[in-house]
């Protein structure tokens, strides 16, 4: 009869006692698969007489019941136990694994260094919002209403202005256009308007141009400026503290030239030109065998942009410049692709795990 087979089962499952992962499964597919002895007796169960399935439905649910909570429970136990072994053959005398010691990006190494180098010469750090209103990006920098900076070929604008404003409209407040800021000279404008001279300090932070992305440009990149402004400021003075910092960053014995060029904010403008680091003069792809490459941009702070500060420019008078991160991490680190720095490859980023101290 099916209550007896039922219980010479239930019998055999009270009596079952294994922590063998062999064996458990074993059990599983002989009680519980899908052509167990459960689906036999439930398949049984369905030509029994109708008073038959009124005393055999309860016991049967109760036999299903066991079957599977036996199942959990040595299941349970099985894992508890190959746990517990697994400690017990743990060798606690066995070197470590270890954590993997993790890497700075380049561009923060240079920046610190860079960092590091004009605090010896009193620069603080100061640094401003990525979007900028028209004021701050351009206007305040001297940059005329038809300058081609302002295109959309090389600004990324967040919100389009109809009306513009001229140094005598005030300052401070972000009329006109909103846009991705261009440079960090930015935050030098919002430093001399909150402040009075003398002013020392570098600005690094990300940048943003409208252009094309390659192996020598990107969208997005990163820069540091610097602002000197006190009396009696002169180029000579510019001259000497752009020279401490290439022997100081590059070594003693680099070579450092001044080429005239020109820039909004600054009058007399020019570009600094160092030996190549990487033929050290003698030519080579990198410096497109000139032995010179350029690293920053510079010059004295036009009197304009002093005076749309509130600046006196009859009593003070300053310097500026800047430079790409990624130019200088170029040199460094004789990295020939800008799209290396942003694309986050572990292979490349663990190359700098010497650098960390």
């Amino acid at each position: 009869m099916l209550q007896d087979k039922i219980q010479k089962y239930t019998e055999e499952i009270n009596q079952f006692v294994t922590q063998k992962a062999d064996e458990l499964e074993q059990f599983r597919i002989k009680y519980l698969g899908s052509k167990g002895i459960i689906k036999e007796v439930f398949e049984e169960f369905k030509t029994a007489s109708v008073d038959e399935k009124k005393s055999l439905g309860k016991v049967l649910n109760t036999f299903k019941q066991l079957a599977e909570s036996k199942y959990q429970t040595l299941k349970e136990s099985a894992i508890e136990g190959k746990a517990a072994n697994a400690d017990e053959n743990l060798d606690l005398s066995l070197p470590g694994e270890g954590f993997e010691i993790g890497s700075r990006h380049p561009l923060a190494l240079v920046r610190r260094e860079i960092v590091e180098i004009f605090a010896k010469l009193g620069f603080t750090v100061a640094e401003g919002p990525e979007i900028e209103d028209d004021w701050h990006n351009f206007s305040a920098l001297n940059f005329p209403e038809e300058h081609p900076a302002r295109d959309m070929q090389d600004t990324f604008f967040i919100k389009k202005a109809t009306t513009s404003r001229s140094a005598g409209e005030g300052r401070g407040e972000a009329i006109g256009d909103i846009a991705l800021r261009t440079h960090t000279s930015s935050v030098q404008v919002r430093m001399m308007e909150q402040g009075k001279p003398p002013f020392r300090a570098i600005m690094p932070g990300r940048v943003y141009r409208n252009e094309a992305i390659s192996a020598r440009a990107h969208c997005f990149f990163h820069q540091i400026e610097g602002l000197y402004v006190d009396e009696n400021v002169s180029f000579a003075d510019l001259k000497q503290t752009l020279f401490y910092f290439v022997q100081e960053l590059y070594g003693e014995g680099t070579k450092v030239r001044f080429r005239p060029s020109y820039f909004p904010f600054t009058e007399p403008s020019a570009e600094m030109d160092i030996s190549c680091t990487i033929c050290k003069g003698a030519g080579c792809t990198l410096c497109k065998y000139s032995g010179w490459v350029e690293i920053l941009g510079c010059g004295m702070v036009d009197p304009n942009v002093l005076e749309n500060c509130d600046i006196d420019s009859k009593k003070y008078s300053g310097f500026a410049f800047g430079m790409g991160i990624e130019r200088i991490a170029n040199l460094k680190f004789e990295i020939k692709d800008l799209r290396l720095f942003s694309e986050n490859d572990l292979r490349f980023l663990k190359q700098y795990k010497s650098a960390l101290i």
